[in-house]
């Protein structure tokens, strides 16, 4: 995938929107491509002036209210919202939210994943889950974002695993193209794609490879810089990646920290721990990211958003 296309899927503008709608009735687009020429909101205007955008996850905003919660956050400097309480809210709520409040909700992310799984051996479950991301999907377009973010499953779901999620992930790809959302997998602790028990040397080629299996421009990665570094260079990851990443969450990693504490105690604040966060950014600027960043880490009240922003700006803008 081009990075035109990547930023053009990740930040359409409302003018763009039209332009391929256009393309599409034209036939200059195959239809499993088509967008829904008319979104209920308008697509985000910060996407085309600036190259990263900087957003916390709607559970780090400590708050009681979805509107007080999403202001909270512009209050804060960031500028939009990952909203990852989908479950809570029906497309008509969000949308209003994001009306009344002017705070830009980029990404949906239903946490039941990780219970309802698309790898999973029972076919209820998996009908249940892609019912889940189809919500999300519905959602994300309501309040205006780009995309969904999903964790694929877990790999002790027994052989296929990837395979089974894939089929499921396929039956929505008319309806990612028809309301224009991404579906983006999230490189996670689930055994898929890397060995847990492997070296810190792995390679994200697995991951790349999964992602061009489905050889549609609807998919791709919602890469955590802090998810794998206990298991392969991030920098490199970026770069083996490529293209294929749409968006970044962000948290920090220390090595030592989990060598002395086990793996999960390896987590840390962002510029905390042991990432190479220079060679981070320059292997950013290589693949020529642009777009949403989102803060994974433990949030709370104004003080504390404002110190995960100035964090991650300084890791990411050096």
């Amino acid at each position: 995938m081009s990075t035109s296309r990547r930023t053009f899927l990740g930040g359409l503008t409302t003018v763009s929107v039209a332009s391929y709608a256009q393309r599409a009735l034209l036939g200059a687009v195959p239809p499993d491509e088509e967008l829904s020429p008319e979104p209920i909101l308008g697509t985000d205007p910060l996407a085309s002036n600036s190259k990263l955008l900087f957003s916390c996850k709607y559970g780090m905003i400590k708050d009681q209210g979805l509107e007080k919660r999403l202001e909270l956050s512009r209050t804060a400097g960031f500028d939009g919202v990952d909203f990852d309480d989908a479950a809570s809210v029906t497309p008509d709520e969000l949308r209003r939210a994001v009306e009344s409040t002017g705070v830009f909700v980029h990404n949906v992310i239903n946490h039941a994943h990780w219970k309802q799984r698309l790898t999973s051996l029972d076919k209820q479950e998996r009908e249940t889950a892609v019912s889940n991301l189809r919500h999300c999907m519905e959602v994300s377009h309501a309040a205006g974002g780009s995309a969904v973010l999903i964790v694929l499953g877990r790999a002790t779901d027994g052989p296929d695993a990837g395979l089974r999620a894939q089929e499921e992930i396929q039956k929505l790809l008319p309806l990612a193209a028809k309301l224009g959302q991404r579906i983006l997998f999230e490189n996670v602790w689930n055994g898929m794609f890397y060995d847990p028990d492997g070296s810190r040397d792995q390679s994200a080629q697995p991951f790349a490879d999964y992602i061009d299996s489905f050889r549609s421009p609807w998919v791709g990665a919602y890469f955590d810089l802090g998810n794998h570094a206990r298991f392969g260079d991030v920098a490199t990851w970026v770069r083996q990646l490529g293209t294929r990443i749409v968006k970044l969450d962000i948290k920090g990693y220390s090595n030592k920290k989990a060598d002395q504490g086990g793996p999960r105690k390896g987590f840390v604040d962002i510029t905390e721990g042991d990432i190479d966060w220079e060679s981070v950014r320059d292997a950013l600027r290589e693949i020529q990211f642009t777009g949403w960043v989102a803060a994974e880490v433990g949030g709370g009240d104004i003080p504390r958003l404002q110190i995960v922003l100035k964090q991650m700006k300084q890791a990411l803008l050096g």
